[in-house]
């Protein structure tokens, strides 16, 4: 069957549903005197839209206390997951289009999510509908798995499979193709300074998102000092009353060298204005996302670098903080390095404290529904020379015993997870929802 060929016939309507998802502002907003919206109405809105939409076309669905559900397909005992997110990181940065509209431009559509992970939850359900209307019965159920805080700390997965069985296989389009078959650990560290300092700074929300936006509290007398940095710098932003405004590029922390840290950067230049313990530590050990200055540098041969991102900076006249995304690849000597890190944290007059740790995790890249997927992705590509590889991210598919990342970011394309102007391509959805429903039915209808 050419699903490609078909799926011509869906397109207009695809792209009108996920319009419709994109529209919808689903940044977590804590929420627990509001029972019915646990996480805020907009993921309560996101996670209703998808589950109506299995309902329309004529799946089985289940909402479970309203973080978190499914849309299934098929018979039989054992489950095929395939594991997505609705919730996004916050709109930073300077977009060209609403980033909660769902824009559609030339032949993009535009959006915060339209990558991560609201296409690719569309492009799902679209496979699934696919080989429903071909009448084609998986003796397996096929489970489209809905969560609703992936950005930060896991919850709705996590009560999902309190109530629901684990399946037995499954794959989160939520990273590259051909596929991802490890994913490095998680880490986060939350500096913490008791000390004051005569600046303020505040920049970033998220662990795991390059800051695009630092602005400082200084003495004035430094406007014309920092306009010179910005342009020796080739950065943009904007100095006036002692306000000082630094623009860098957002980027998700798994690669951090694909952004511009603007916390970083603003602390480079403020370290030398204001005695501050944390203005320090970031300029002399943070400003390398490798921390080779630091002297605490590591790289596997399969996993690559150690990474670190900081993620959050808040400096007040009483205090301040930073949080620090690393992301670890095995055979990371993990105690060691936080024993090092600790000390030098303290050599600064910061504490260092552990808030999240999730571990490696990895699967043999020959094994048989591995190579499924593989096929899928060629039989739609004809691409045989991308390798399978490991990432920085961490997806859903290390909320499974046996699961894997699977697209829906195509090699050769722009990186766009977590900036603005986030969007995907219009042959790239439907590319990606033919290689989808190849694997499923290859996944519950053959074997």
């Amino acid at each position: 069957m050419n699903f490609k060929e078909l799926l011509k016939n869906y397109e207009s309507q695809m792209i009108k549903d996920l319009c419709g998802l994109l529209s919808i502002k689903s940044v977590l907003e804590e929420s627990p005197d509001t029972p019915g919206e646990p996480f805020g109405a907009g993921l309560r809105e996101s996670l209703d839209y998808v589950l109506e939409l299995g309902n329309r076309y004529g799946f089985r669905t289940l909402n479970v206390d309203n973080i978190a559900g499914h849309i299934e397909y098929g018979e039989g005992e054992e489950i095929i997951g395939v594991l997505c997110h609705v919730d996004v990181v916050p709109a930073d940065g300077q977009w060209d289009y609403p980033p909660f509209a769902g824009t559609v431009a030339g032949d993009r559509i535009y959006g915060r999510g339209a990558v991560d992970n609201k296409g690719p939850t569309i492009s799902s359900l679209y496979a699934l509908r696919l080989l429903k209307d071909l009448n084609i019965a998986p003796d397996k159920k096929i489970r489209l798995i809905i969560g609703t805080d992936e950005e930060s700390k896991w919850r709705g997965i996590t009560r999902y499979f309190q109530v629901c069985p684990m399946p037995a296989f499954g794959f989160s389009p939520d990273a590259d193709f051909p596929l991802i078959y490890g994913e490095k650990g998680v880490l986060h560290i939350k500096l913490t300074d008791k000390s004051g300092s005569v600046v303020t700074v505040k920049s970033g929300n998220r662990h795991n998102v390059v800051p695009a936006r630092a602005e400082a509290s200084a003495r004035s007398g430094l406007e014309k000092e920092f306009l010179e940095y910005l342009s020796e710098n080739a950065l943009s932003g904007s100095a006036a009353d002692g306000v000082l405004i630094l623009n860098g590029r957002g980027a998700h922390a798994m690669e951090p060298d694909n952004g511009i840290n603007a916390a970083v950067m603003m602390a480079r230049f403020l370290h030398r204005h204001a005695d501050s313990n944390l203005l320090r530590f970031v300029n002399d050990v943070l400003s390398d996302s490798r921390l080779k200055h630091a002297g605490l540098a590591f790289s596997d041969p399969e996993m690559k670098d150690l990474t670190c991102n900081l993620g959050i900076l808040e400096i007040t006249r009483e205090g301040g903080f930073a949080c620090l995304d690393f992301r670890y690849p095995i055979r990371w000597d993990k105690e060691r390095f936080l024993e090092s890190f600790k000390r030098l944290a303290s050599e600064y007059g910061l504490t260092a404290e552990i808030t999240f740790d999730i571990p490696v995790h990895y699967i043999d890249k020959d094994d048989p529904d591995i190579k499924i997927l593989h096929e899928a992705y060629i039989k739609h590509t004809g691409d045989v020379s991308t390798p399978l590889k490991t990432i920085g991210g961490g997806t859903y598919a290390r909320a499974l015993r046996k699961g894997v990342a699977f697209g829906i970011h195509f090699p050769g394309n722009e990186e766009v997870v977590h900036r603005a102007n986030e969007y995907i391509a219009i042959k790239d959805l439907l590319t990606a929802t033919a290689i989808y429903a190849e694997a499923l039915y290859r996944l519950a209808c053959e074997k």
